[in-house]
């Protein structure tokens, strides 16, 4: 039985026109440390440990939700590109996929190791905070990288 857990070939450009320009805003507003006023909400919270004050399981808190907004772009448009069919999706591209998958999740837990290993305080909880949309980042680059070189191999071919 053959499972289908891709989306359809379509999504691809609709992730890449999302991916692109969300990380692009991200790095502007992470170098830059913006955050405009016009997004400061109330929004609730599961868990509330606010500096100088007890911890509180679920409330409400004032929340700039830029980052937010940014990430839930980058890690939906990540998902879109990584995981939306090839225009010919075959038995081969399936085997690059998952190589390249397993060799994404490998490089990512690899950086987290040394990262335990050479990196403290609060760089760490920027290693972390990276790592979460990393795993996504390197399978993206590593299967393209492969598709391409499948497809100049395949002109050559030719």
């Amino acid at each position: 039985m053959k499972e289908n857990y891709l989306f359809p070939y379509k999504f691809k450009k609709i992730g890449w026109l999302i991916l692109i320009p969300s990380a692009i805003v991200g790095l502007i507003i992470l170098i830059g440390e913006i955050e405009p006023d016009f997004l400061d909400f109330n929004v609730p919270a599961v868990l509330i440990d606010e500096i100088f004050e007890d911890k509180k399981l679920f409330g409400i808190v004032r929340n700039n939700i830029l980052n937010e907004i940014l990430g839930i772009f980058l890690i939906v448009s990540a998902l879109l590109v990584a995981f939306s069919k090839e225009k010919t999706e075959d038995e081969y591209i399936s085997k690059i996929r998952l190589e390249s998958l397993v060799w994404a999740v490998y490089v990512n837990y690899g950086v987290l190791l040394v990262s335990f290993l050479f990196i403290y305080g609060l760089s760490f909880l920027w290693v972390m905070i990276f790592n979460m949309f990393t795993v996504l980042i390197f399978f993206i680059i590593r299967f393209n990288l492969k598709i391409i070189k499948l497809k100049k191999s395949a002109q050559y071919e030719e």
